[in-house]
């Protein structure tokens, strides 16, 4: 994609505008994507997209610009135009290339370069609406949509870096509406990994659209939630989106650095209720949220966050190690060469625990027990969150009564982290994509059924 003889004579240069730091990052990616509408296939894309991103520091300061042009001028000229304001004689001498064989943690048996295997998908999409709309007379329209995406990356810097990968991601999504004339209601399913079109060998179709089907009709016939103060049990899987988006951002040194986080001094501090272990981690085979190297060319690993309740690490980038000081976690990452890389999260779950569920919702007297959650807001730097419940129920006297509507959870996550008292032994992962200052990319959730004593619900009953 960019000989090494191109790559060293851009660093060279970059370096001799006075960078303490130069970075080449070249990506070439494919992208297939297919939706369904009820019946009918609704549309049918795909694409190529190349190019460069060059990253460079002077004194902590970055500055970033990318083209689409693999050429040693075209890249040169970027470089002075970044450093015009800040270039200085120069301080650093590039290091020689050394070229690090990355290993291959991940399948991808059936990847979109070999086989775009347009009319498989749709069979598949098309199997799973008619299994939605075999949930229930109600149900009047599905949505499928089907993404594959090949990316391949090479990383060239100036501390003598240099390394390829290859990323296979695969996800499919099936979203079912149910009307009852008078009101509509919707329930979604999806899956999807680092991994090439044998996901489809793992993952059932009409499961996929059955249990969209079903959501749709239970929140059709849901009741009003009440509102308050109240215990509530999340269930698994894409629960834990609340940790990731009110806790997991403010771990990571994208925030910590600049103490825009309320955990940036709480290293080893008491943060969560003794029940809490959380962890990130990149190494988990074939899921959505892994890699084998992070955008900046360091192998990913499993990092503990929380242990016991405690807190043990943060999510850190080159760049952020070199401002706090911690160890980088191979934590950074980007959506495409057109963002600069910053520390993000990969695979981020509370760990299982030994509560058993039904004892959880035994123990509360009048609460929610809300067994997916939906999209919702979160203020950064605080981590006051406002989230949907997408599927919820009632809880009374131990007994879950009937389903909810238009229930939401409001807390803050350091506070949330120590309303933990039972934590299930049912954890399950989910796929998402997560925005930040470095762009969309891909990340998985999870957590197993927990519960939080006290919380604000609003709803309205």
């Amino acid at each position: 994609m960019l000989s090494p003889e191109v790559a060293r004579s851009v660093i060279d240069y970059a370096l001799s505008l006075g960078a303490d730091f130069a970075e080449l990052f070249v990506e070439r990616q494919l992208r297939s994507t297919l939706t369904t509408l009820s019946e009918k296939v609704d549309s049918v894309q795909s694409g190529v997209e190349f190019g460069i991103g060059l990253r460079m520091v002077f004194a902590g300061k970055v500055l970033y610009g990318y083209t689409n042009k693999p050429h040693a001028d075209e890249l040169k000229r970027i470089a002075n135009e970044l450093a015009v304001k800040d270039r200085r004689d120069p301080k650093v001498v590039a290091t020689a290339f050394d070229f690090r064989q990355v290993e291959a943690l991940h399948s991808g048996l059936k990847p979109l370069s070999a086989d775009a295997m347009i009319d498989a998908k749709i069979e598949f999409l098309l199997a799973a609406s008619r299994a939605a709309q075999r949930a229930g007379a109600q149900i009047t329209q599905t949505k499928g949509t089907q993404l594959q995406r090949e990316q391949h990356i090479a990383l060239f810097n100036s501390e003598g870096l240099h390394v390829e990968d290859t990323r296979h991601y695969v996800r499919a999504v099936m979203v079912a509406i149910a009307s009852d004339g008078s009101a509509q209601a919707h329930g979604q399913k999806d899956m999807g990994g680092l991994q090439g079109w044998e996901l489809a060998d793992a993952v059932d179709a009409a499961a996929l659209g059955a249990e969209a089907g079903r959501q749709a009709l239970v929140n059709l016939s849901a009741r009003p939630c009440p509102g308050g103060e109240m215990p509530v049990v999340m269930g698994n899987g894409f629960g834990g989106v609340i940790f990731h988006e009110a806790c997991g951002h403010l771990l990571e040194t994208t925030s910590v650095a600049k103490k825009a986080s309320v955990f940036h001094d709480q290293m080893g501090a008491q943060i969560a209720h003794t029940k809490v272990s959380a962890v990130d981690d990149g190494t988990l085979k074939n899921a959505w949220g892994s890699i084998n190297i992070d955008d900046e060319g360091m192998a990913t690993q499993r990092t503990q966050l929380i242990k016991n309740g405690q807190l043990t690490s943060f999510l850190v980038d080159r760049l952020g190690s070199e401002k706090t000081g911690y160890a980088r976690t191979g934590s950074g990452r980007r959506e495409s060469y057109k963002y600069a890389p910053a520390s993000r999260m990969r695979n981020t779950f509370i760990e299982a625990g030994d509560d058993r569920f039904e004892d959880m919702i035994a123990s509360i007297d009048r609460g929610i027990y809300a067994s997916h959650l939906g999209g919702g807001s979160v203020k950064p730097g605080t981590g006051e969150f406002n989230f949907a419940v997408q599927e919820g129920y009632y809880v009374e006297n131990g007994k879950i009564l009937y389903p909810v509507k238009g229930a939401t959870l409001i807390s803050t996550g350091p506070k949330v982290l120590k309303e933990i008292s039972m934590v299930s032994d049912n954890l399950e992962l989910a796929c998402g994509m997560c925005g930040s200052v470095s762009g969309a990319i891909p990340t998985t959730v999870g957590q197993p059924a927990i519960k939080v004593d006290r919380i604000l619900v609003g709803g309205n009953a």
